[in-house]
């Protein structure tokens, strides 16, 4: 593996952006995509990448990394731990971090773009190498595609990608069928009636109404999903008020929904439409509140048949076994490359944490069990281990690739 890979994973960590901010990595992948000989376009749904290489006939394959980062302040202690700074959409400065791994996913397919290109006898066809903004509000693939992405450089044949996970590194996982969940973004502001915090009998408080909604709607998965079905609701943002001795005139939520049907997608949904209606009425609110859908995206679902046919490719790549993790609760916006081309989508797990955390679990329980002790995607303690998490994700990216680009 190129030890200028390493290098650049390094820099890219320390330097993330946020979504449709990634002026500085789409530079850097548009500049390495040339280099190996790519034709590219920048600015593709804004910040987008795109590089298409053709090496005879065949199939085309669209290879595709996320590059956006998260409002997240870095926790890891590491040497080259970002320290950046960005603003959000609502105008507000925050810490920005990689603490998704979207700057591994960014450098895995650098290098497997770059192999493949070097090596063209042992692949025909066509590459589509998309690297995307904006995945983790949701809209990124939607901006590529809108800005005409097939109709420009042409249509896949197939879909593939890889998300890194806290799962050993040099492992892979991928299953069949909903392989990521579907996920809504929520916002509710509720309206109450201010005042002095030292009168509160004359206010309608909607701190204490939105205490009341927060409990109620952390009942819905637990008494409205049936347990056959799988759901997650975490409301994940609370803000109201300036001052301690001030009750405000409103509070805000901020949710996320996870599924993988639309019936529970649905019945979730309507769920936090009743509660936060109900609450609002039971509290005696002088306004009804405002509920809107942010950010929505469908699951992530694999096609069972490439599935196997991929999974054959990456089990060349590892010396461990190519596991079968489940479904995913997290979510992801590849899945809608797919849908628009009409092609299937293979979509797997990179291993990132350090083996060591895994010594003596030899089973998946137990493997399971270590990767519930370790820091997780978006935690500001994550970042995965630079090696063998990078050699294994280039080579399996490359892998798949050539299994669908066969030399006739």
């Amino acid at each position: 593996m190129p030890s200028d890979l390493a290098d650049l994973y390094r820099d890219l960590h320390r330097h993330p952006e946020l979504s449709f901010a990634e002026t500085r990595t789409a530079a850097i992948a548009a500049a390495r995509l040339r280099e190996a000989g790519y034709e590219v376009t920048e600015g593709v749904g804004r910040t987008g990448v795109v590089g298409v290489l053709r090496s005879g006939d065949g199939p085309t394959v669209l290879l595709r990394a996320d590059m956006d980062a998260l409002p997240v302040a870095e926790d890891t202690g590491l040497d080259y731990a970002s320290t950046a700074r960005g603003t959000t959409p609502d105008g507000e400065g925050t810490a920005v971090a990689h603490a998704c791994g979207h700057d591994m996913h960014v450098t895995c397919l650098v290098g497997a773009a770059a192999e493949l290109a070097s090596t063209p006898g042992t692949w025909s066809g066509t590459l589509l190498i998309v690297f995307q903004p904006a995945e983790e509000v949701g809209g990124g693939a939607q901006a590529m595609l809108d800005d005409g992405l097939y109709a420009r450089f042409g249509t896949p044949d197939v879909v593939l990608g890889q998300h890194v996970a806290p799962l050993p590194a040099g492992l892979l996982a991928i299953t069949p069928g909903a392989a990521f969940a579907g996920s809504d973004t929520i916002r509710a502001t509720l309206h109450g009636s201010g005042g002095h915090g030292s009168r509160p009998e004359t206010t309608v408080d909607p701190v204490l109404l939105a205490a009341a909604t927060v409990q109620r709607l952390h009942t819905v998965v637990s008494r409205e999903v049936a347990a056959t079905d799988t759901a997650v609701l975490t409301v994940g943002l609370l803000r109201a008020g300036t001052k301690e001795n001030i009750i405000p005139d409103s509070a805000e939520l901020g949710m996320t929904v996870r599924s993988y049907t639309p019936a529970v997608r649905a019945r979730v949904l309507g769920a936090i439409e009743r509660i936060v209606h109900g609450e609002a009425a039971t509290a005696g609110a002088p306004r009804d509140p405002e509920i809107r859908v942010a950010e929505t995206f469908p699951p992530v679902v694999n096609d069972p048949d490439a599935v196997e046919r991929t999974r054959a490719a990456l089990a060349t790549v590892t010396s461990l076994p190519v596991v079968d993790p489940g479904p995913v609760t997290g979510s992801e916006d590849v899945g809608e490359f797919a849908v628009a081309a009409g092609a299937p989508c293979v979509y797997w797990l990179l291993g990132g944490a350090d083996p060591a955390e895994f010594e003596g679990a030899t089973t998946v329980d137990e493997i399971r069990a270590r990767v519930a002790e370790l820091p997780s995607n978006h935690s500001p303690r994550y970042a995965p281990v630079i090696e063998p998490t990078l050699s294994t994700g280039v080579a399996a990216l490359a892998a798949a690739a050539r299994e669908w680009l066969p030399v006739r």
